[in-house]
């Protein structure tokens, strides 16, 4: 399964990869920032290549994939999980401050496997911790959903709200439409009006495509 996720993505993402990078950059800077303490402890849950978890600050840093490649990509100081989310996290409870789920949950093959992994992530985060999931809402997408060979749950912002109130969290912020599809895997657009972007909200219903759920235990 492994080198399934490392030829997938390889095909998927080899050509942006820099462009990722920064994209990431500024959703960091500009949006994720504000949830992340420097003393924070926090977990990157499906961290692809680390374009999260590699730029942000925080005292304990941690990324979990399948993708064997994800390794080569994390800087050294952040401790790598090649697992199963679903299963029983290498972590202690009460021990994180945030995990992000960034295009991940749609990835996973069934609702038992997302509910076991939000049960973990209950586990593992201290209480006041915040957990957010951030992904294509199927309300907006259509059928464009499926042009990706390794998506198997449709979710909206609603589906996941009631996910995460299922396991014990209460919301914090749900909104339906923040980030546009493409934004990861379309046109190398200017840099300038995703910062631009994330500074006018009301232009979020126009053009986002896909859901924010932040959720606290």
């Amino acid at each position: 399964m492994g080198n399934d996720f490392k030829s997938l993505y390889e095909i998927r993402f080899s050509g942006s990869k820099e462009y990722r990078r920064k994209v990431w950059g500024i959703l960091v800077s500009d949006w994720f920032s504000r949830y992340i303490p420097k003393d924070a402890s926090v977990l990157d849950l499906g961290c692809g290549y680390g374009e999260f978890i590699n730029q942000i600050q925080a005292r304990r840093r941690y990324a979990m994939d399948l993708n064997p490649d994800s390794t080569r990509f994390i800087e050294s100081d952040v401790q790598m999980f090649e697992q199963d989310c679903s299963t029983r996290w290498p972590l202690p409870d009460d021990h994180l401050d945030l995990v992000l789920a960034s295009n991940f949950f749609e990835h996973l093959p069934s609702k038992s496997n997302l509910e076991a992994t939000l049960r973990e992530a209950w586990r593992c985060l201290r209480p006041g911790g915040r957990i957010i999931a951030l992904g294509p809402n199927i309300k907006y997408v259509d059928g464009a959903y499926w042009d990706f060979w390794d998506h198997h749950l449709p979710l909206t912002d609603s589906s996941m709200a009631e996910g995460f109130q299922l396991t014990g969290y209460q919301i914090e912020q749900k909104v339906a439409r923040f980030l546009p599809f493409t934004i990861l895997n379309g046109p190398d657009y200017p840099l300038i009006f995703l910062r631009a972007y994330l500074r006018l909200p009301f232009v979020w219903p126009v053009f986002g495509h896909q859901y924010l759920v932040v959720a606290k235990k």
